[in-house]
C-alpha cells in the first residue's frame, strides 16, 4: 500500500494513470447521468405538495453535496501540502477548484429556480443559503490567490492555508437548517433514522450524485495532468513524453 503511495506522489506514474482512468470515469459518469435523469425525470412520481417543480432536485442536491465534498478534498490536499509540501496535493488542490466553484453556482442557481416557486422569491438570506453563498466567495478567493502569486509553490501553499481555513464553512452549511430557523428545508437523504423520500425519488438522486461524482473524477483528471505537463515542462520526463507524442 505505502509503495502504491509513493508511486501515485511521481508525476509521470501520476499522469500515465490518470489518462487511463479517465476513459473510464467519463463513461461511467455518462451512463450515470443518462439513467438518473430518465429515471427522475420519466420514471419518479410527483411530488405530493410540490409536484413536478421538485424534479429540479436531481442537479440541486448532487452539485450542492458535491460543493461541499469537493472543498473537503481541497483542504485536505491543503494540509498535505502545508506539512508534507507534496506536490501533487498542490495540483490537485488546484485543479479541484474552478470544478467545485462550477458546482456551488449550479447548487445556488438551480436553489433559486427552485426557490422561486416554492418561497416566492429568487433569493433570501437564509442560514444555508448565505452560508453556501460564502462558499462561493471562499473558492473564488482560492483561484485568485493562487493567480496573484507568481511561483507556483508559494502560491498553492498560501492558497491551501485559505482552504484549511475556510473548511470551517462545511459543518456550518451542512448543520445551518438544524442550528436556525430556516426556509431551507431539513436534510432527507441524511437522516440517521430513514430516508424522508420514497424509493423510487430516492434511487435516481443516488445516482445523479454518483454521477456528479464520477464527472469530478474525470473533470480533476484531465485538469491535474495539464497543471502538471505546465509546471513539469522543464523535466525528461515532459520532454520525452512530446517527443513521443510528435513522432
Amino acid at each position: 500500500m505505502w509503495l502504491f503511495f509513493h508511486k501515485l506522489a511521481s508525476p509521470p506514474y501520476f499522469y500515465a494513470l490518470a489518462g487511463r482512468l479517465i476513459p473510464w470515469f467519463g463513461s461511467i459518469c455518462l451512463l450515470l447521468t443518462v439513467v438518473g435523469l430518465y429515471l427522475g425525470f420519466f420514471v419518479a412520481p410527483p411530488d405530493y405538495q410540490q409536484g413536478e417543480a421538485y424534479r429540479i432536485i436531481y442537479v440541486h442536491a448532487p452539485s450542492a453535496w458535491m460543493s461541499m465534498f469537493i472543498y473537503v478534498v481541497m483542504a485536505v490536499c491543503g494540509a498535505i501540502v502545508l506539512i508534507w509540501r507534496m506536490k501533487l496535493a498542490e495540483v490537485m488542490a488546484v485543479a479541484s477548484a474552478p470544478i467545485g466553484a462550477g458546482f456551488t453556482f449550479l447548487s445556488l442557481a438551480s436553489g433559486s429556480l427552485w426557490g422561486k416557486p416554492m418561497w416566492g422569491a429568487w433569493w433570501v438570506w437564509d442560514a444555508r443559503l448565505t452560508s453556501q453563498l460564502i462558499l462561493l466567495f471562499l473558492y473564488l478567493g482560492f483561484m485568485a490567490l493562487y493567480s496573484a502569486i507568481e511561483d507556483r509553490r508559494i502560491a498553492a501553499r498560501a492558497a491551501s492555508l485559505l482552504a484549511v481555513v475556510g473548511v470551517i464553512n462545511i459543518p456550518i452549511i451542512h448543520f445551518s437548517v438544524k442550528w436556525w430557523n430556516t426556509l431551507h428545508q431539513g436534510p432527507t437523504v441524511t437522516r440517521l433514522d430513514a430516508p424522508a423520500i420514497d424509493l423510487s425519488m430516492l434511487i435516481p438522486l443516488l445516482l445523479m450524485f454518483l454521477a456528479f461524482k464520477f464527472y469530478y473524477a474525470t473533470a480533476v483528471l484531465i485538469r491535474a495532468r495539464h497543471e502538471l505537463l505546465l509546471r513539469e515542462r522543464a523535466t525528461a520526463w515532459v520532454r520525452k513524453l512530446l517527443e513521443r507524442a510528435g513522432a
